[in-house]
Formats: structure tokens, sequence, C-alpha cells
């Protein structure tokens, strides 16, 4: 099919938002989607991805130059594809009102939840992933019933563009619309009166974000960053565990969320790590600069941003291994970085400080897996951790003694994939949780009903306040006292 790119004189203006806003309000009102329209708009939503794939993944490789078109099939639109099917069948059971165990003493009534849409929300789509992360709370808005309004990230014009068209194909934009333009127009659109505002980015413009919203009280779904680790036990196979964090390193880059950011290891089993990874690397990519497979860096500021934190730990000590098979010309104007692993960086350089974004993986050592836990937590809160050990004992102290949004025990990035389980940081990695019924709930207002029968108890506790209510009082402050 012939892809459907948005006029680019048609891109939004600030001043045009409230009109948009102000439209699918007003379109709201008029009655919530039901079922029958939520289950249409996911199924269009399906079409227009499947359709226009090809164009989608072309979009995607010209706004990076040069993104695997395979990883983003494989990594962007099977997840979205999944995600609307796994919505469409689970979508009656999760607007099913939900019936729940009804307080004693206020008996005989009946208590249950309903989910009701929450009107107009606002998703602020990431350049990184920029159909992923732009649509995937969108199908969880849509399914919950609410209008919607998109903003896909302006670092990604071509993408954006070509959502835009898209959407505008499929849908009347006062139900779903997308709007570009740049940071202008995404600070006026954080700043709009949304029943609910998702971001996805870094933690700097999420705390902006987070400061638009607080305006109108608009409440946020904030999916940060930071710097996840890997720890790999002392028992584990190297080989295995250094294959499955650099392919999940080496996707898209390194430009990658969850992207594990640094890995510890036994300090005595440092060798095998760039043994095992100088073997893996030119049997995943045997070159870089000609591989449609690798992909580049999405700017010349972001590649001298990485250069400059690998030349400053080189310049403090640390043993930077570049494995590049082919030997070629990596550079800020090919934007090819060559995977690299960073021993013995120093705790406070940027590579250890700061969310690396690139396929850069410090080494780190520890002696023990108390020392590796302890490393862990003395840093801020990172948006996922993975462990490796088949020891459950030691999985559930490394579950118990951390605290991060997400896990994936013997892999790496895979629990995004799974639609049952919640997604999001915690801390500085971000605030809020979606995906499958998680995200239903999060842009629902899930709400309390309680429905009293003729015959009450709690009628006989009213005034005025004889000894013998008062004696019924007493009852019950010890029975709800009693020991459970």
């Amino acid at each position: 099919m012939t892809a459907v790119i948005a006029d680019p004189s048609t891109a939004t203006t600030p001043s045009s938002l409230d009109e948009l806003h102000a439209a699918q309000r007003a379109s709201f009102a008029t009655g919530a989607p039901d079922y029958a329209r939520r289950m249409r708009a996911l199924a269009t939503l399906s079409d227009l991805l499947r359709s226009h794939q090809a164009e989608l993944a072309d979009a995607v490789s010209e706004d990076f130059g040069g993104r695997s078109r395979d990883e983003t099939l494989v990594l962007e639109l099977l997840p979205l594809l999944d995600q609307i099917r796994h919505a469409r069948r689970s979508l009656a059971k999760w607007m099913r009102p939900r019936r729940v165990s009804p307080t004693w003493f206020l008996l005989p009534a009946s208590a249950y939840v309903v989910h009701q849409p929450l009107g107009v929300v606002g998703v602020i789509g990431a350049w990184n992933y920029p159909l992923l992360l732009t649509f995937s709370p969108v199908i969880d808005a849509l399914a919950a019933g609410n209008h919607v309004m998109m903003k896909p990230s302006e670092i990604t014009p071509r993408t954006a563009e070509l959502i835009a068209g898209l959407v505008a194909e499929g849908f009347a934009p006062e139900y779903l619309t997308a709007v570009t333009g740049g940071p202008e127009v995404a600070s006026a659109f954080a700043a709009l009166p949304f029943d609910h505002l998702l971001f996805t980015g870094s933690t700097r413009v999420g705390a902006l974000i987070m400061r638009a919203a607080s305006a109108n009280l608009t409440p946020v779904t904030l999916e940060l960053g930071g710097k996840s680790p890997a720890i790999v036990h002392e028992s584990y196979p190297m080989d295995r565990a250094i294959e499955r964090i650099l392919v999940g390193k080496l996707y898209n880059a390194g430009q990658t969320c969850i992207a594990p950011d640094y890995v510890l290891v036994p300090r005595r089993r440092e060798p095998d790590v760039e043994r095992a990874a100088r073997a893996l690397v030119p049997k995943l990519y045997p070159t870089l600069v000609d591989n449609a497979d690798y992909t580049r860096i999405l700017s010349r500021s972001h590649y001298q941003r990485l250069e400059a934190a690998l030349a400053d730990a080189a310049d403090r000590g640390a043993r930077v291994v570049t494995i590049n098979p082919a030997n070629e010309p990596c550079t800020s104007e090919n934007r090819v970085l060559a995977p690299t692993l960073v021993f013995d960086v120093p705790p406070d350089a940027p590579l250890m400080r700061d969310e690396i974004f690139g396929p850069i993986l410090p080494v780190v050592s520890y002696e023990s897996l108390a020392d590796a836990i302890r490393f862990v937590n003395d840093r801020p809160r990172p948006l996922s951790l993975y462990y490796f050990d088949d020891d459950r004992t030691r999985v559930a102290r490394v579950l118990r003694d951390t605290v991060s949004g997400g896990v994936t025990i013997n892999d790496v990035l895979l629990h995004i994939g799974q639609h049952s389980l919640p997604f999001g940081g915690v801390g500085p990695s971000g605030m809020g949780r979606y995906h499958g019924s998680n995200g239903f709930e999060t842009f629902s207002n899930r709400k309390g009903v309680m429905t009293q029968h003729r015959i009450r108890l709690t009628g006989l506790l009213a005034p005025p306040f004889t000894e013998r209510t008062r004696g019924l009082i007493r009852r019950l402050l010890a029975l709800a006292a009693r020991p459970t």
C-alpha cells in the first residue's frame, strides 16, 4: 500500500492544541465508547499497522540513518499487533464489573468495582522505539474507552509524520489524533488539561512534564529509564549469560530504555566476559558499517556524547575493549559505534552515572552476591534488573533485596513483552504502570459501588445513642479487634 504522510505544512501549532482537545472532550461528552466501538478501534489500528509495516520500518530506518528493519518488525510491530490481539481477546472480561467481598459490619450490602473511561488521554512517545512507545499506551487507553491525543517524538520526524497520516486515515480527530511539531508543541501538549497523561522519555524531561501537568492536577504515568543492571552469579554459565546480555544490549545499538546498562560479574570471571564477547559479536555482526542488521546511533551529537564518555573512562584508567570484527572505520560521520566493553570504570564516571543509550557495556566486578546487591542499591532504582542464576533461593533473595520496575531472570528485556505483567519504573525510573489489564486500569476510573439492602445492620447505630446502642458498638469494636 502507498504510505500516507501528513502534510508538514499542517503540522500542529500550540494554538491549535486547545481546539483539538476541546473537540475530543465535547465528543466524549456525547457518550463514552462502548465495547463495540472499542473493538472496532483496536481492529482498525491493527489493520493500519499491519498494512503499512514496510513503510513504517522504512521511516524508522530513515530517521536513524540506518536502523535494522527486522528489529523494527520484531521489537516494535510484533509486540504491538500481539498487544492489540490480547486486548481484543480480553476486553469483555476487563469491562465486566468485579465483585468484591463486602465488609462484615456493612452486611447485607454488596460491593463491586466498575471501570469507567477517564475521558481524554494524552500520550507523548519516545524516539528510540517511536512505534512501540507511542502506540502501546494508546492501545491501552482506547481499550479503556478513552479518546486519545498522541504526540510522537519530533526527534524521529519521518516516523512522526507517517504516524499522523495513518491515524488521520483511520480515525476521526475527535476520537484519536496524532499531533506533530517540535519542543514548543510538546510543551503546550503537556500543559493541556488531560484526564491522564503518559510520557516516555528521559528523567530530566519527565520532571518538566510532571511540572506542566501539575498545573491542571493531571495524573501522570512517567516511563523513564536509568541504569538497569545485570548480575551474573558465579555458578551461571558465563557464555550463555553474555550471549543473552549482548544480544539484548546490541538491539537498536543499545538505544533501549531497558537495555542492560552495566553487568556485575564475579571478579575472577572478568576474563570470561571478554572472551565470550569476542567470540559472540562476530557471529552476530560480521561487519558493522555495511550491515543492515546493525543500527546507527541516532545523531552525531548522541555519538559524540558516547565518544566523550569512553574517552573520560579511558583517561581515568578504565580498560576499553572495542570489538570491531572487520576493523571498519566507525566515526561520528557514519554514526556506527562498535560494541564496546569497559572494565574498571570509576564509579563516578559518566559511564556509571548516566544512562548510556549506546552499545557500550561497563563490566563491574564483585566479591560476593551481597556486594553486588549493595552496589545496585547504592544507586537510583532502575527501570529493569536482570539476574542470571538457577538457584531459586538466591533468585528470591535478589528479588526481595533489590527494588526495580521489572525483572527478567536468566535473560534480558523480555518481561516487557509479557502482556499480563505491569510495566513501569519506580522512583527516578518512573511512576505508574501500563500494559494489558494494568494499562486498562491505569486509563480507567476504578469506581467503587456499594448496594444497600432494605434491612441493614448500620440502621441500629443511628442516634439517639442509648445504652443498648452503646452495647452494640462495644460488641462491634470487640469483633473488629479480634485476632486474625
